[in-house]
């Protein structure tokens, strides 16, 4: 019988191995599954992480100001504006936040600052601005950080402009409404805000140094009479 099992394992290639030789292979073999099991396991534990953090941002249901814009605003736009086709109401596409950091140039910290806060405020990560040109006099360099930009689009968008115009801008101290003549002839529309605190978001105590923003409103409006209209019935307060 030895002889019958050497001649099939001499056949098979396969050197004999010692029990001790067995037993460490037989250990080697499990820990390689178990490591194999941890892996999976980790792998599947950040999947359903993930699957959770999205579960978490989907929308049950669209912005209010956009539910608004559809049923009501719409309407009264091309009644107002004597529009006889409604694909030519006007409509907001986009809002830029912009936030120039001048004091960056020599301390940098204050960029991570307004990246936490711009994140705040508008629920979205901001890019980081650079310098396009060299000013010796401002001590500023071609390529150097000095501001923090963010696009809102949709939903995003509606939101924050709900957030300004019934929570942000009331908060501002002896507010008597906005410019009407910011417009720049296309009508598109830029606020100027002096200090982020206005924002609810924004933890008073923690803030290092108050910052300004200037934030656009891009719309679809052929004039700045058409891009009023559209703001004012969004509820932007301007001043008569």
């Amino acid at each position: 019988m030895a002889d019958e099992k050497d001649s099939k394992a001499g056949k098979a290639g396969k050197p004999t191995l010692t029990p001790e030789q067995e037993a460490e292979a037989a250990a080697k073999k499990a820990a390689r599954a178990d490591a194999k099991a941890k892996g999976g396991k980790g792998k599947g534990a950040s999947a359903a992480a993930k699957e959770v953090a999205q579960e978490r941002v989907k929308r049950a249901q669209p912005a209010r100001l956009r539910v608004i814009y559809d049923k009501e605003i719409k309407q009264k736009l091309q009644q107002e504006l004597g529009l006889a086709n409604p694909m030519q109401v006007p409509r907001l596409t986009k809002i830029t936040i912009n936030m120039g950091i001048g004091e960056a140039v020599t301390n940098p910290k204050l960029l991570d600052s307004a990246v936490d806060e711009l994140s705040a405020i508008t629920g979205q990560r901001p890019v980081v601005t650079k310098a396009k040109k060299s000013i010796a006099v401002f001590k500023l360099r071609a390529g150097q950080k000095i501001g923090v930009m963010v696009t809102l689009r949709k939903d995003h968008m509606y939101e924050f402009l709900d957030r300004l115009v019934n929570f942000a801008l009331p908060r501002v101290r002896d507010f008597k409404g906005v410019s009407p003549k910011a417009f720049d002839g296309r009508g598109n529309y830029t606020l100027g805000v002096r200090e982020e605190i206005i924002f609810p978001e924004i933890n008073f105590e923690r803030l290092d140094k108050a910052k300004g923003m200037n934030i656009t409103f891009n719309t679809t409006a052929a004039n700045d009479d058409q891009s009023r209209a559209l703001l004012r019935h969004f509820g932007m307060p301007f001043r008569t």
